[in-house]
């Protein structure tokens, strides 16, 4: 970088110049300061390249021989994980030896410098940004699997990339002001209803309690959990009627809330007439349904232990009989894959007598 006086005695800089390189007269420099592998793997740097090219120009500095004389090639000390990733490409014939690589060249200033300025000085992307970023390929056309192989992530982390995007706007400004934290953020995805998030966060500012679970406990007040009994007697019906489950993407929810109340108590209703319907076909003249018992219906109540009552010697004698009738027909056909019929009925009735064991209430 040059320099140069104007009449006001400001200095104005000079930008490096800027040059296409062919691959095969760059090398790597020994000044590089990274030595630590971090962020996206060579190999998927390599894809990325080849897929849109590459993004960023290389820094060089030219190789002086003993006398300083410029050799015609090129070292690199920033840009070092860019230069690998090119290389793969030669070495898998998707890009030539000589294919021309932009750089900028250098040669003012020391190579270590020019390194670690390159990896200090690049700020890193605020989450929401991507957040944001991964919602506009999504509006722009792009499947979750798309933008999932693109930037070499799960189709199920850009799903919760696009849950956190969707998150009311004025609750985003504040998370991108630092005033809200990615766990309470995540907390807020739980409900998509925009006015109700930010009620919960207002209702917050005045509490001492701002933990994510409080987050998900106020947005699902009133739902019905899907580990609900209410929820998993009626089933998919729920859904079948339009019924909108709350999820979690980031932590585990049991299924998911169930939103309209209402639907559940009618679906359990209906369902239940129709448990009572069958039960009244039996012969019953009074059957009353509910979802639950009343309070207090227990009250008074106790529970009865038995004790078990022993066998008369009659009956002794026909278990014994019955048992040894059990035993000789499981001999006679151990050997057989498929019982007969009648053999195995006559099991069965046998089973429900030796296994019965009379009990009066103490």
């Amino acid at each position: 970088m040059a320099s140069t006086s104007t009449k006001a005695g400001i200095q104005k800089i000079t930008l490096s110049a800027s040059r296409d390189i062919p691959f095969n007269k760059l090398l790597l420099s020994g000044c590089n300061v990274r030595r630590i592998k971090a962020g996206v793997s060579i190999e998927q740097l390599a894809d990325d390249i080849a897929r849109r090219t590459l993004l960023q120009s290389i820094t060089v500095r030219p190789v002086l021989d003993a006398d300083g004389t410029e050799t015609g090639m090129y070292e690199i000390p920033a840009g070092g994980r860019r230069y690998r990733a090119l290389e793969l490409l030669v070495k898998q014939k998707r890009l030539a030896k000589t294919a021309p690589i932009p750089c900028v060249i250098r040669t003012d200033g020391i190579a270590e410098e020019d390194s670690l300025a390159e990896n200090v000085q690049r700020a890193p992307l605020h989450p929401l940004d991507q957040f944001r970023a991964f919602l506009a390929l999504r509006e722009k056309g792009q499947s979750e699997e798309e933008i999932a192989a693109t930037f070499f992530v799960s189709a199920a982390v850009v799903k919760q990339r696009l849950r956190l995007a969707s998150v009311s706007p004025k609750l985003l400004d504040v998370y991108a002001e630092d005033a809200m934290t990615l766990d309470q953020l995540m907390a807020f995805t739980v409900s998509g209803d925009w006015e109700r998030q930010e009620q919960v966060w207002e209702r917050l500012a005045a509490s001492y309690t701002k933990e994510p679970y409080m987050i998900r406990r106020l947005l699902t007040e009133g739902a019905v959990r899907a580990s609900d009994k209410r929820a998993e007697f009626i089933g998919e019906a729920y859904e079948q009627a339009g019924g909108a489950v709350l999820r979690d993407l980031f932590q585990g929810d049991d299924g998911g809330w169930l939103q309209d109340v209402a639907l559940v108590g009618r679906l359990v209703a209906e369902r239940l007439e129709r448990e009572a319907e069958a039960v009244r076909a039996e012969g019953w003249r009074w059957i009353e349904v509910a979802p639950d018992f009343p309070y207090g219906h227990s009250f008074g109540l106790r529970q009865l232990r038995g004790e078990t009552v022993p066998l008369t010697d009659e009956e002794a004698a026909t278990r014994e009989a019955l048992q040894a009738e059990y035993d000789r027909l499981e001999e006679e056909h151990a050997d057989v894959e498929d019982l007969p019929e009648a053999v195995d009925h006559r099991l069965a009735e046998i089973g429900l007598v030796v296994t019965y064991v009379p009990k009066v209430p103490i």
